[in-house]
């Protein structure tokens, strides 16, 4: 099975000086075009020794910091984040021959920043997020919905939900993000931004923790391009 990509060339002259803008511009694209949940992301984590594992997770949030999505801290990916924030995002835009793969770390945002988003959840979605006590083993689905069914007899339609203690949000702080899009005979475009080096104030490369520092990752960006 292969596709034959065709669509215009990828320049670097065609990027916006970020890749958050770039992303923004591409996503604004991506939902034009029709596609089902382009907010639907692969995060790829890792615990300390290595061992990679990885799901689909819905971005929920992006701005100049980075990129926010949110779960059960207990689960799986909320462990090994804890124990080794280094993560890997990737949009799979197939339809329109385009993804977005990013590397970066990872970190909790502020409990009240999660209260915010919480609210603002389905009362459904709210109540299952204290059913599932995530990537736990459980015996049945019956066990799953009678947890639920508990949990909304407790609070009906009308009642607040306090936010769990143990869910939030995930911030995911870009450290490169490569744009990628689909051409003919597998000559595709690769273009990948990267920090530039952080400079001291006399224009030399700075060492880590310099407070002369002018520029860094987020603070600067260059792009450069791969090989398909």
């Amino acid at each position: 099975m292969r596709e034959q990509y065709r669509s215009t060339p990828l320049l670097e002259t065609d990027l916006a000086p970020t890749p958050m803008d770039q992303f923004a511009h591409w996503f604004r694209e991506a939902t034009a075009a029709g596609l089902h949940e382009p907010n639907a992301m692969i995060v790829a984590t890792a615990t300390p020794d290595g061992r990679p594992s990885s799901r689909t997770v819905l971005l929920k949030r992006y701005d100049s910091e980075g990129f926010v999505f949110f779960t059960n801290y207990t689960s799986r990916k909320g462990r090994e984040i804890a124990a080794n924030g280094h993560v890997s995002l990737l949009f799979p835009w197939h339809p329109i021959a385009r993804q977005i793969i990013v590397t970066g770390t990872a970190a909790r945002i502020g409990r009240e920043e999660t209260v915010a988003y919480f609210r603002s959840r389905p009362h459904g979605s709210q109540l299952g997020a204290w059913a599932s006590e995530q990537s736990s083993v459980i015996g049945s689905r019956e066990e799953l919905l009678s947890r639920y069914e508990r949990l909304a007899d407790r609070y009906p339609e009308d009642a607040p939900v306090p936010a769990p203690p143990e869910w939030g949000g995930i911030r995911v702080v870009p450290e490169t993000v490569e744009f990628w899009q689909g051409h003919e005979n597998r000559l595709h475009d690769r273009l990948r931004y990267v920090p530039l080096p952080l400079m001291g104030a006399d224009g030399t490369v700075a060492t880590g923790g310099a407070e002369d520092a002018i520029a860094g990752p987020g603070a600067g960006w260059r792009v450069e391009r791969l090989a398909p």
